[in-house]
């Protein structure tokens, strides 16, 4: 299946760029410099105006998985996939998003920090959810206690990720990848410091293949 390919390769990145574009302009920059420091993946927050534009541009390029980031409606869902996102990934587990997600075929991602919620996600046929935020909803010793009882499904830990507690979500078997904004800074990526975030994207990849277990 086509979600299935995505997420192979969203895991085999190991990390997810969460991006805030203010201006679809530098979209261009910004997946030039993700590419050069070998991490072509972006999750393009829809936060802005800008998302839907940047999503299109990033996608039309071609050599990166561009998937759209805090979709909240379905009608999100279907401006994200006509601008060309691979997957929409959602703060919280929201069935109508998730649906029309799977009716266009797409990869969902939606959050979940409790049983509850998570449950809630294999009973809409996920077997991947978004783990948010992290840092405030108990870190990886939470993920490792949810992983017990929920054999099989795997998390992508995001909101209080960084170089200093990376590694404590990288040991975790049930991680499939990590979301983090850190290597793509708001204000560099606003400068159009190509240069910068690549540099910035380079170390973040160094970091995560050394701590491969």
């Amino acid at each position: 299946m086509v979600t299935e390919a995505v997420l192979k390769q969203l895991a085999g990145n190991r990390l997810v760029p969460v991006v805030v574009i203010d201006d679809a302009k530098q979209a261009d920059t910004l997946a030039t410099a993700l590419v050069a420091g070998g991490l072509p993946v972006a999750e393009v927050t829809f936060r802005t105006a800008a998302a839907a534009d940047a999503i299109r541009a990033i996608a039309a390029r071609g050599d990166v998985l561009v998937g759209a980031g805090t979709v909240l409606t379905p009608a999100q869902v279907d401006e994200a996939v006509a601008a060309g996102a691979a997957y929409v990934v959602s703060p919280g587990t929201n069935r109508a998003v998730v649906e029309r997600a799977q009716e266009h075929g797409v990869l969902a991602l939606p959050g979940a920090v409790t049983a509850t919620e998570v449950q809630a996600a294999l009973e809409l046929g996920l077997t991947t959810v978004k783990f948010f935020p992290a840092g405030t909803s108990g870190g990886a010793r939470a993920i490792s206690a949810l992983a017990a009882p929920f054999t099989g499904v795997r998390f992508v830990p995001t909101g209080g990720v960084g170089t200093g507690n990376l590694g404590e979500y990288l040991a975790l078997e049930s991680v499939a990848a990590v979301g983090g904004s850190w290597m793509v800074p708001r204000a560099l990526i606003n400068e159009g410091n190509g240069e910068g975030v690549r540099e910035l994207v380079a170390e973040a990849v160094a970091l995560a293949t050394s701590l491969r277990p």
